[in-house]
């Protein structure tokens, strides 16, 4: 089921939960007044069927949604084949555990250009998910691939490349009837990627206007973002920073997010996570 407002939530378990698995996690995320979390597969997916099973109630319980972000060990566009397919796996992955905890969206890093023709890394990209959507249809796994936009100009995923993975295979419906393939946009990823320069009401909104244009309703009424303060060279993104410690101009953010009517999940990447989110929910909720 689609979310029918704008939820907020903490990438991976928050910091003052008691202990350290999802589980308890789920537990603060409920207990702080948050209404989602991002499982955090970074590292490898290492959760047993019998624990996802276990996440899946409890998130269930208490009516938190969930979604995955896979491992960083992620390129699509290796020039060794196995390093190729060791990411496939990992995409996949993800998405079967990921669906066993009861998350439908699986955000990943897709690739890095090197120096590959840009449209060749386009297609190779392109295809391997293709494969990937086939399989996991195939095993009846109902989940949401989400590509991420990235903060470094030497990877693949600017807005548009991202985008253009999703409209592209917009109509490659699964026997659910749910979209294959669909962007996680990461504010803090273009903000840093453009050097500071796309930081204004304008530029988000104007994220908003490409995501309505080429995915229709749909990309607005079913959103997953990522947001955190986020220091940058000319270069992108150096590392996450709290809000308030980055010039990232969230406030008018989440004007953005409200004048469009987005609904989704928004995720806090800051290093203190659930402190963000909550002021992210705050300010959102006093426009």
């Amino acid at each position: 089921m689609k979310p029918s407002r704008l939820l907020f939530g903490t990438a991976g378990i928050p910091k003052s939960s008691n202990k350290s698995d999802s589980i308890n996690g789920i537990g603060k995320i409920r207990e702080l007044g948050l209404d989602c979390m991002e499982l955090e597969f970074v590292r490898g997916v290492r959760m047993q069927e019998e624990t996802a099973n276990a996440v899946r109630r409890k998130s269930l319980q208490d009516k938190i949604r969930l979604s995955v972000h896979a491992p960083y060990y992620i390129n699509l566009n290796s020039a060794e084949p196995e390093k190729v397919q060791a990411s496939k796996d990992r995409i996949y992955e993800s998405a079967r555990i990921g669906e066993l905890c009861g998350a439908k969206d699986i955000v990943f890093h897709t690739a890095y250009y090197h120096k590959d023709n840009i449209e060749k890394v386009y297609e190779k990209i392109d295809g391997i998910l293709r494969e990937l959507i086939y399989r996991l249809d195939s095993e009846g796994i109902d989940v949401t691939l989400r590509p991420e936009t990235m903060g470094k100009k030497t990877q693949f995923g600017n807005i548009e490349e991202i985008l253009r993975l999703s409209s592209e295979n917009y109509n490659s419906i699964n026997k659910n009837n749910n979209i294959n393939i669909l962007p996680c946009i990461d504010f803090a990823h273009l903000h840093a990627r453009s050097g500071g320069e796309e930081n204004s009401y304008d530029h988000f909104a104007s994220y908003l206007e490409l995501v309505e244009r080429k995915l229709g309703a749909e990309g607005v009424n079913n959103m997953h973002m990522h947001v955190s303060g986020i220091e940058y060279s000319g270069k992108g993104e150096r590392r996450h920073l709290n809000l308030d410690d980055s010039d990232l101009r969230y406030v008018e953010l989440l004007r953005a997010l409200k004048d469009f009517s987005v609904k989704g999940l928004l995720i806090c990447e800051s290093p203190d996570n659930e402190n963000d989110a909550l002021k992210l929910k705050d300010v959102y909720s006093r426009l």
